[in-house]
């Protein structure tokens, strides 16, 4: 029983899932309630009763995703103390700062402007009510930035000293944790990612709409809206994805060899879009490089030299003691590649969809009109799975440490935990949780069919605004 149930991996297991199950609704939060900003903005410049609408349709997928996202995560900081005590001790005067402040501070201020976004409609003068929105959309960044500055300490800790006497590690500085390179890199890289997402759900429920021919006048300006942040968002999640593979080769560069699955240091060293060989790289049977550009990834220089793996388990030995220090080398290998390979095959149908939309463009025939709608809504998810796999990355990566150089993982779960127990509780947790994908997902979907609310005369005027309502 002990062996067929291993406390450390239903732990790393249950962890795994409900982060990721998490973090389905975390970019669809912060990306929508960007686009609700955006529309309601437009409203509030031109009066365009258009753009109320549309305010209305992606504020209530934001706010049925938004209450998602608080449940899911209620339960994932449960586990610190739950699995993870002995993590929760080494590193909780440090880990626990950052996640203090959002709770106390990011989440409370988001769900205070969400509140008065939801009722103030007709209490709120109409620039204060959109300042409400602007301030939900800030609050849902800032809660994310502090929880990466906690994720960064694990890949990169600053910050602490170490009390020998009580066996952990203590803050010394908090604004080091807070302004730790990594999480200067990842925040950028993950906010572009969650409007990437966010953007292609609008472009879907447009296409949905547009391919019934119904909501033209809305939905044609959601569409263009959508297309435009997720190509201008795949930028900056490229441009943000260079300084993070930067700090990422300077705190753990045994996750950039692991990526390229490099194993003897290299000069010049290029990146291999797909490789077959044995798992230890002593044979490569096939592959296809680009010259340099992995050295140009990890030191922007054409001739830069890359360690590898080899090279850096034998510095660990001698660093750290005797163990394994190599993460699995093909999930890190694939997942690298999935997450930029499904990011750019997004952006790319994005700038497909705009050049076919643009207003002297040739129509497409019926069948082939059909298809494209259809495209662009099966797409939606591309963004989302790029997220989720380079989460997958990012912590298998860091493996076998949960705090890189401090604290592995096999010695982070609770001690006190049975296997079994946790296994229980996992299977408890993904009955519920499927349950309630399936109601989040038909919630979304029903809403999203419904389009944009019907308007009375004088909404559509743009009158009476101090009158207007919105009821979820």
């Amino acid at each position: 029983m002990e062996e067929l149930f291993d406390p450390l991996s239903m732990a790393r297991w249950q962890f795994g899932l409900t982060t990721l199950y998490h973090f389905i609704f975390v970019p669809l939060t912060i990306g929508m309630a960007l686009m609700a900003a955006i529309m309601q903005t437009a409203w509030y410049r031109t009066g365009s009763a258009k753009y109320l609408k549309l305010t209305r349709l992606f504020g209530k997928i934001f706010l049925i995703n938004f209450a998602m996202g608080v449940v899911t995560g209620i339960v994932q900081e449960f586990q610190f103390g739950m699995n993870w005590s002995e993590y929760s001790r080494f590193v909780g005067d440090v880990f626990g700062a950052p996640l203090a402040i959002e709770g106390l501070a990011a989440f409370f201020l988001e769900a205070t402007f969400i509140g008065l976004w939801i009722f103030g409609w007709n209490k709120l003068p109409r620039l204060a009510h959109l300042a409400c929105i602007w301030m939900v959309t800030l609050a849902s960044m800032l809660s994310a930035y502090f929880i990466l500055a906690a994720n960064a300490f694990m890949q990169n800790p600053v910050g602490y000293q170490m009390n020998l006497e009580r066996g952990r590690a203590e803050l010394t500085s908090l604004w080091d944790v807070l302004s730790n390179p990594v999480v200067l890199a990842a925040f950028p890289h993950t906010i572009f990612a969650a409007i990437m997402f966010a953007a292609t759900v609008m472009v879907a429920v447009a296409a949905w709409h547009l391919r019934r021919g119904q909501h033209e006048e809305t939905m044609r300006p959601a569409l263009k809206t959508g297309l435009w942040a997720n190509i201008l968002a795949f930028i900056g999640v490229g441009v943000s994805g260079d300084q993070l593979s930067l700090a990422m080769v300077d705190a753990q560069p045994m996750k950039m060899a692991a990526a390229e699955g490099l194993y003897e240091t290299t000069n010049s060293a290029s990146f291999s879009l797909f490789t077959l060989g044995t798992p230890d790289g002593a044979s490569e049977l096939f592959s296809v490089r680009i010259p340099y550009l992995l050295s140009l990834l990890s030191t922007h220089t054409l001739d830069g030299e890359v360690e590898g793996i080899n090279d850096l388990q034998a510095q660990y030995v001698a660093q750290f003691g005797a163990g394994d220090y190599t993460p699995i080398i093909w999930i890190t290998y694939w997942s690298f590649r999935w997450m930029i390979g499904l990011g750019a095959l997004s952006a790319i149908i994005s700038v497909a969809a705009l050049w076919l939309t643009r207003r002297r463009a040739r129509p497409l025939p019926s069948h082939r009109q059909d298809l494209f709608w259809r495209l662009l809504i099966w797409s939606a998810p591309l963004p989302l799975l790029a997220s989720l796999i380079g989460w997958v990355f990012t912590e298998m990566g860091r493996q076998p440490w949960i705090v890189f150089g401090l604290m592995k993982t096999e010695a982070a779960v609770s001690p006190n935990v049975a296997g079994w127990q946790v296994a229980v509780s996992l299977a408890a947790f993904t009955l519920i949780y499927g349950v309630l994908a399936v109601v989040e997902f038909r919630l979304i979907v029903k809403t999203a069919k419904e389009g944009p609310p019907e308007l009375g005369e004088a909404d559509e005027a743009g009158q009476n605004d101090d009158d207007l309502a919105i009821v979820y």
